[in-house]
Order: structure tokens, then C-alpha cells, then sequence
């Protein structure tokens, strides 16, 4: 165990300009996931700066472990909040976004405007396969913490037969599966105690700006006041912009329905983005045919390879609908697929603003440690079969790109097969073997046409 001493000088204060070129600069840097993102927050915030200790550092975490929404971005927005108020939690998550947005508006555009050429659509071969191993891979990783007893096992292969036979709806599985939980947690508690806590304290940096025993600060301490004018704020930046739109281009409008559909995908992201990507395909892909199948792995890839969360995903979604629907005429398609992609990226993070927003003096108010109730772990459970599935369908567009009926594409196979293996065995990082697979697909679009020539058929 490496501690520093205890008796260090004690910190001078932080001020809002400070803290906000270091939440610009994490907006930057923020690779790896959110168990990535939360590594670089601990050893920059806790351990090198110490504007934070390490127990109050996770009592923040495992709140917002418990929120639907993308965990790390919560976690920013909670530590700006308790330092600087409302406007410090505003501007850490609203920066720990605005690069990836802005990074995937760009990627987006060079997808559509340029995605034809061979040297794109080769990479992007290579890069498809590995969004199907790390799809994969995301499953086996969330199970192996979440299905701890057998009640759980069922849960996640009720959850997949479900979705991939049924075709049932994301939010009803959520909702079965948060019952089954409730259940389960009163007739065998024992068997729904997988918790979202990230365990104890257990080392000391030094004296932290919020320490242990600092006191909650004036604007975090919990009051109903505040509490209804944050409530009341929400609501007004909610239905204001969404009676906007309705007004402008009607209820059907596609604007109009994005800002519904991300409203309700923002509430059921439970377990991560990965849980969420099921619920946004039958939307965007089955319902709304907003986008394409193969369009949406493309936008997984560009997802993963961006700082921020992975949820991000959804700005891609965004653009390529604002894009292919020709919003504001067919001259002005960057314009209409960026709308597209501040809406859709508005209303999938404001929930997340005010959940930190409006629970964090309640937070404060106790400093014991928050674990998952038993709904939540049948929910997690569920999200598990639910990622399954979404592997599955990836698989199927990948590797058989024209149908069963049409060839299995035996390359885009071993690039997932070979992706695969440097994820589970070999511990290789999600951005490397994305960016290995992508050069691999390159080369391969090169040199395939000389193949054909020769007669070696691929």
C-alpha cells in the first residue's frame, strides 16, 4: 500500500477558473470507459491534487452508480457541484461532454460525406468485427459481476430469450426484471446481494480540500427549497425546449420525437451504456428508421474510439438521422444533422444534470455507504442477456452481411475472433484493438482486388 504523508501542507483553495481547465482538459482525455474515466478522476482528483478524499470520493461514486445515466459523467458533475455549487457541477459535466460531442459531429460528417471511399469503408470493415468482440466482451465482463447466484443466471436468460425470440420491448424487460428483483430480495435476500459498491477507503493522500470531516459546504446542504426549484428548472429546461420543437415542426416532427425518445432512453441506461444500445436500436433502427443496422455499429466504433461516454454514441444517431432525413432541405445537411445532434445529446444528459443536481444534498446529508437495492441487481442481471443479444445481432450483420441465405464472411470473423481473444486473454485496451483491426481492414481493401485477380476468393 502506497501512502503518502498525512502531514502535508494544507491545500490552497480551488478556484471556478481552475477547476474549469481541468474539467475542459478530462473532457480531452477521457478514453477507456467509465471504469477508465473514474481511474483518471481518482489519481488525478484524489491522489495527485487531492481537491477530495478518497471516502467522500466514493460515497459520490456509489450514488451515482445507483442513477440511470453514465456513471463517470455523474461523477464529475458531483465533485464540480460540492466545490463550486450549481454552476461548477454544470460546468464539469457540461465539459466532461462538449469535446466527444463536438469530436463525433466532425466523425459523423466525414462518415456520410466520405464514408464511400475504399479507404474509409476498409477500415470501417475491420473496425466491425471488433465492435461485435467488445460487445461481446462488455457481457461476459458485467456478468461476471452480476450473476452471482442462479435466481440471477434465470433473470439474464429470461431477459435474452425475450428480446432475441419476442422481440419484447427494453423497458418492459426492465420493468419485469426490477419486480423480480423486489421479489427475490424479500423471499431470498441472500441471493440478490450483488451490490454497486466500490468498496472502503483504504488509502490516505494526505489532507484533501473536502476531506472525511469537512463540512458540507452551504449550497450542498439539503433543503426542500432547493430541492423544488431545481425540480421546477428541470422541468422548464424539459418542456420548454420540447414544446419548442412541437410547436415548430408538430408532435411527429423528427426533431419533436427525438427529444421524446432520448428523454425515456436517458431513464433506462441501468448497467451502462451497453444496457441502453438494445432500447436505441429498436427505436432508432426499427421504429423510426432513423438510421441503418450496419449505420449503427459504424457509430458504435466511432463511440468507442472518443472521449466521454460511451453513450455519446447517441450524437452520432443524431446526425446521421438529421443527416438522411434531409431536415431543413438538401442543401443544408451538415446544419440539419448537427441539430439533430445537440437535441439528441441535450435531452440524453439532462436527466443526468438534475439527478446529481436535486439528490446530491440528500447525498450529503449521509455518508453511509449506498448499495444497489434488489431491483436494481435484477435489472443488472437482466442487462446482461440483454448486451447478449446485442452481440448476437451484431454477429449476424457482420459476418453475414447478406443474410443466411447469403456467404459467411470468414475475415470479418477472425478479425472479431482474433479481437476477442486480445480482450479477454491478453488484456489488450478497447482503443488498440479497434485501431489494429481498423488498419487491418485497410490493408485488406487494398490487396483484396489483386486476390481476386490471382483467383483467391475471399
Amino acid at each position: 500500500m502506497n501512502k503518502t504523508n498525512p502531514t502535508q501542507s494544507p491545500l490552497p483553495p480551488v478556484t471556478l477558473r481552475q477547476a474549469f481547465w481541468y474539467w475542459l482538459k478530462l473532457g480531452f482525455i477521457s478514453f477507456g470507459g467509465p471504469a477508465g474515466q473514474i481511474a483518471i478522476m481518482h489519481q488525478d482528483l484524489v491522489e495527485k491534487k487531492r481537491w477530495i478524499s478518497e471516502r467522500r470520493y466514493l460515497h459520490a461514486l456509489n450514488y451515482c452508480m445507483l442513477l440511470p445515466g453514465p456513471e463517470a459523467q455523474q461523477l464529475a458533475t458531483y465533485i464540480g457541484w460540492l466545490m463550486h455549487g450549481t454552476w461548477g457541477g454544470i460546468i464539469a459535466g457540461g465539459l466532461f461532454v462538449l469535446p466527444s460531442l463536438l469530436i463525433l459531429i466532425g466523425l459523423s460528417w466525414i462518415y456520410l460525406a466520405f464514408g464511400h471511399l475504399p479507404a474509409i469503408a476498409g477500415i470501417l470493415y475491420g473496425i466491425k468485427p471488433a465492435v461485435t468482440a467488445i460487445v461481446l466482451f462488455a457481457a461476459y465482463r458485467i456478468g461476471s459481476r452480476a450473476l452471482k447466484s442462479s435466481p440471477l443466471w434465470a433473470i439474464a436468460g429470461l431477459a435474452f430469450i425475450a428480446i432475441f425470440t419476442l422481440n419484447t420491448p427494453f423497458p418492459l424487460i426492465v420493468m419485469i426484471a426490477g419486480l423480480f428483483g423486489a421479489i427475490g430480495g424479500k423471499v431470498a435476500p441472500e441471493k440478490f446481494a450483488v451490490g454497486g459498491n466500490h468498496g472502503a477507503a483504504k488509502h490516505s493522500y494526505g489532507p484533501a480540500l473536502i476531506d472525511d470531516d469537512t463540512p458540507t459546504p452551504a449550497h450542498a446542504k439539503y433543503s426542500w427549497k432547493r430541492l423544488s426549484k431545481i425540480i421546477i428548472v428541470g422541468l422548464i429546461l424539459w418542456l420548454g425546449v420540447i414544446s419548442f420543437l412541437c410547436a415548430q415542426y408538430g408532435w411527429q416532427g423528427a426533431l419533436t420525437q427525438m427529444a421524446w425518445f432520448f428523454t425515456k432512453a436517458a431513464l433506462m441506461t441501468f448497467g451502462g451504456a451497453y444496457a441502453v444500445l438494445p432500447y436505441v436500436y429498436q427505436g432508432a433502427v426499427e421504429h423510426y428508421h432513423w438510421l441503418t443496422a450496419h449505420q449503427m455499429i459504424d457509430g458504435l466504433a466511432l463511440g468507442e474510439t472518443t472521449p466521454g461516454p460511451l453513450i455519446m454514441v447517441v450524437t452520432f444517431v443524431g446526425f446521421v438521422a438529421g443527416w438522411t432525413k434531409s431536415l431543413f432541405g438538401p442543401d443544408q445537411l451538415f446544419l440539419a444533422g448537427a441539430t439533430a445532434a445537440f437535441v439528441v445529446t441535450y435531452f440524453t444528459f439532462l436527466p443526468s444534470f438534475l439527478f446529481i443536481l436535486a439528490g446530491g444534498p440528500l447525498v450529503e446529508s449521509t455518508h453511509g455507504k449506498l448499495k444497489y437495492t434488489a431491483p436494481l441487481t435484477g435489472i443488472t442481471a437482466a442487462v446482461v442477456g440483454v448486451i447478449l443479444n446485442l452481440a448476437a445481432f451484431f454477429a449476424y450483420h457482420v459476418f453475414w452481411p447478406s443474410g443466411f441465405q447469403g456467404h459467411f464472411d470468414g475475415i470479418a470473423a477472425l478479425i472479431g475472433l482474433f479481437s476477442l481473444l486480445a480482450l479477454l486473454r491478453y488484456k489488450v485496451g478497447v482503443i488498440p484493438v479497434i485501431m489494429t483491426s481498423g488498419m487491418f481492414g485497410f490493408v485488406f481493401s487494398l490487396i483484396h482486388p489483386w486476390l481476386n485477380q490471382i483467383g483467391v476468393f475471399l
